[in-house]
């Protein structure tokens, strides 16, 4: 599976809609984004029960500001809709895999929103 690119009119529906969804959050000028894009589509191709999702914050303005969004790269995941990780900065690959399984693995019961 590859990536797909989120808008605000398909941004909730998506994550409300998807058991896993991780959210990049990423510019085109930001070094730091573009080191990390082949990381999270190598993620993408290999995870294929996890919605790998992009959003081009010069783009999508709106939606950066109403994520609270202020350093990019940002990674969020979500959980049957619960935002559960959220964090700045560019992960490793083997940082994202650890993510993803601990998201895999996460009981919604015994966390608070991470909102």
């Amino acid at each position: 599976m590859t990536t797909v690119d989120l808008t605000a009119a398909t941004f909730e529906t998506t994550v409300q809609d998807s058991p896993i969804v991780l959210v990049d959050f990423w510019a085109s000028w930001c070094g730091p984004c573009r080191m990390f894009a082949p990381v999270f589509e190598r993620a993408a191709v290999v995870h294929s029960d996890v919605v790998f999702a992009k959003v081009d914050t010069e783009a999508e303005r709106d939606l950066a500001a109403a994520a609270q969004i202020t350093s990019i790269p940002t990674l969020m995941a979500f959980k049957d809709g619960r935002l559960v990780f959220r964090q700045a900065g560019a992960l490793p690959a083997a940082g994202l895999e650890q993510l993803i399984g601990a998201v895999r693995n996460l009981a919604l019961d015994d966390v608070a929103d991470a909102s």
